[in-house]
């Protein structure tokens, strides 16, 4: 028999319009997977509330005393050759002050050859990005809720330009340890740029997410559902590429119509084994599986896999996720528990 799942209150926030999406503000990094258990998960899964204290980069409400003194190195070779990686620390001062969270985001995107106007060679240059953030969360006396807040700083060195940032992240969350089942809101990277690159100020990736998971009574299985970018509507747009041309030579663009924009807000994972010291997961992700497939040909996009495994205090995470027949990324990860 499956545990009930808790009926939920939906919180009903009004968000201002200037949320952005990919291509649309500078500082995207700051919203990729925090570690290879998220990105096993399809990624952006904010309802973990255990002893990863990666999850806590990306939700500061799940912070938590199983995190002391834990430390967290991930990194990923990401898409087209991209070395992207971030590193987390925990600490419980004691059970009044409770537990604060320290974090580090890095992405590098390699080497580039620069040209002038005239094709003339100008050298080789690079671009990195990093944030360095601190966050703490707070337990509402006698309830199941919680409360975090993240702060960020932010630094991008492209080529010659740079910038530097602020941004702020809040999360809530609701933990019901009687069934396992635990719920969450995330409004992410509320800020802005304090210098710019050249004399145009430009909006970050702000985001709003919202998550539920819960572990099975009688399976070794716990699931997740996240709805991510809760800030816009509709999130599709028509691929150039899938435009069709009938006999008579008139073209007809790609339809995302409202159930397909619904489900790209969706990701949904799986955990077997959650709580052992080894574990494998699973995850969607539709938005990635949409946008990135081609027509015609199954190549499994959106589709993520990976494992855990704890030996004495350490504990290993590998994870792989499809993103286009052409472009799949790794991700690894070591968490020490340094007590």
């Amino acid at each position: 028999m499956i545990k009930r799942t808790t009926t939920l209150f939906f919180l009903l926030i009004a968000f201002p319009s200037f949320a952005q999406l990919g291509g649309e503000s500078t500082y995207q990094f700051l919203n990729l997977v925090s570690s290879p258990r998220q990105a096993a998960l399809g990624g952006k899964i904010i309802t973990n509330f255990d002893y990863d204290v990666s999850e806590s980069l990306y939700n500061p409400a799940s912070i938590n005393s199983d995190q002391h003194n834990q430390l967290a190195l991930n990194y990923s070779s990401y898409l087209g050759g991209i070395g992207y990686g971030t590193a987390s620390y925990a600490y419980t001062w004691d059970r009044h002050v409770q537990t604060f969270h320290f974090g580090i985001t890095y992405i590098n995107y390699g080497d580039f050859d620069g040209f002038d106007l005239n094709g003339v060679s100008t050298g080789s240059f690079s671009g990195n990005e990093v944030a360095i953030s601190a966050a703490y969360n707070y337990n509402i006396p006698f309830t199941d809720f919680y409360i975090g807040g993240r702060l960020k700083i932010i630094t991008s060195q492209l080529e010659q330009f740079n910038s530097v940032g602020g941004a702020l992240d809040f999360g809530f969350m609701y933990v019901n340890e009687d069934i396992d089942f635990n719920a969450a809101i995330t409004v992410r990277n509320l800020g802005t740029q304090f210098t710019t690159y050249a004399g145009e100020n430009e909006p970050i990736p702000f985001e709003v997410n919202f998550g539920l998971s819960q572990t099975l009574e009688y399976i070794p299985l716990r699931w997740h559902l996240t709805l991510d970018n809760l800030q816009k509507w509709p999130i599709g747009r028509p691929n150039p590429a899938r435009v069709t041309t009938d006999l008579s030579g008139n073209q007809t663009k790609e339809n995302v119509g409202f159930f397909n924009n619904a489900l790209r807000h969706l990701i949904l994972g799986a955990e077997l084994w959650p709580d052992k010291g080894f574990n494998l997961r699973f995850g969607y992700n539709f938005r990635r599986a949409e946008e990135l497939r081609i027509v015609d040909q199954r190549n499994f996009s959106g589709l993520s896999f990976g494992l855990g495994m704890k030996i004495n205090k350490l504990r290993f995470s590998y994870t792989h996720a499809r993103y286009t027949g052409a472009a799949n990324t790794s991700f690894v990860g070591l968490q020490i528990d340094l007590q």
